[in-house]
């Protein structure tokens, strides 16, 4: 049983159809283009918000469902967005295949996180951008929103550490108030980071 499936399956588009905040104040200053990945896209609105912005844009989730509300919803704003049935326990990550990757609220169990991030490390080209906005280790307690396991929360070190020899263009940890749908309402702890591949 697949509980993102089962989530994603009524009309209601859980975490709305408008775009991450933070995502779409980094589109204004970084100025994204070519070919961008979205992972772990849920229903679709960051890829299609970035087929908005002119970018060429597939979006990877395991949860059909909601790679159909993607469709649906790139259609409905005129846009096209590729999806994708992808699970990131076997992913295939292609070095250098994407000029940007955006992870937004995409949680996983420890072991599959540092996978995960080593393979965006791959698979961004050098002088892309690896955009994300997750929830930090101390979300619990507030309650807006988010994993309830503390397993499936991020660490900065796990992208300073990561990311390390890469160009840290924005990192931040800290409290952002969000309003994103049914399931992200109100004060919550996230780490923000950016991070742009070096050009050899």
């Amino acid at each position: 049983m697949n509980p993102w499936n089962t989530r994603f399956e009524n009309e209601n588009y859980v975490y709305g159809t408008e775009p991450n905040a933070f995502l779409a104040d980094m589109q204004l200053k970084l100025n994204l283009s070519g070919n961008a990945l979205a992972i772990a896209e849920g229903e679709g609105r960051n890829a299609v918000f970035l087929a908005e912005q002119g970018l060429n844009v597939t979006a990877w989730d395991y949860a059909q469902s909601g790679l159909l509300k993607t469709a649906k919803l790139a259609t409905s704003r005129g846009v096209v967005v590729e999806t994708e049935l992808v699970d990131l326990q076997t992913a295939q990550w292609i070095d250098n295949r994407w000029d940007e990757l955006v992870c937004i609220f995409g949680h996983f169990p420890k072991e599959l996180r540092q996978k995960t991030l080593q393979g965006v490390k791959a698979v961004v080209k050098p002088g892309g951008y690896f955009i994300t906005e997750v929830y930090s280790i101390h979300q619990i307690p507030y309650k807006s929103g988010g994993p309830r396991e503390q397993e499936l929360l991020y660490a900065p070190e796990e992208f300073l550490e990561t990311f390390g020899d890469w160009r840290i263009v924005h990192f931040f940890m800290g409290e952002v108030i969000r309003h994103e749908g049914e399931l992200h309402n109100g004060l919550s702890h996230v780490i923000q980071f950016v991070g742009q591949k070096p050009i050899k």
